[in-house]
């Protein structure tokens, strides 16, 4: 089955109190799963990461054979995809969990866009937050 993962997370404060989000999406647009989960203070990078490692759980878990990521951190993507080394050792753990999982996955591929495009994850991670610290 081919799926679209949207993923993003946020820090408010860099480092400061941090959330992620995610929507996994059948081809047809039917959501398969939606979460956005605060996780304590850290940075964005980080929130990023954990929403793609969250994502990416998912989708080994349903049982997902192509997946195409999408996030608005373009450092994220760009690492993923083996463009930028990983030189942060926090997101250097993130990063080996992550592309361990999408081994699972018979085809992943990564996708920058505008924060524009990924309004649903985004508003997953904001309402996370807000949960989170009562704001």
């Amino acid at each position: 089955m081919k799926a679209r993962l949207s993923t993003d997370g946020g820090a408010r404060g860099n480092p400061g109190p941090a959330a992620y989000g995610y929507v996994l999406e059948a081809e047809d647009g039917t959501v398969l799963d939606a979460r956005g989960e605060a996780i304590g203070t850290a940075t964005n990078n980080v929130a990023e990461y954990s929403g793609l490692v969250a994502g990416l759980a998912k989708a080994v878990e349903i049982g997902l054979d192509e997946l195409e990521v999408v996030s608005d951190s373009e450092l994220m993507v760009r690492q993923m995809m083996g463009v930028y080394r990983v030189k942060n050792q926090g997101l250097r753990e993130l990063n080996l969990e992550a592309t361990a999982l999408a081994r699972k996955i018979a085809k992943v591929t990564y996708r920058a866009v505008r924060r524009e495009h990924n309004k649903l994850a985004d508003q997953l991670v904001n309402d996370a937050l807000d949960a989170a610290t009562g704001g």
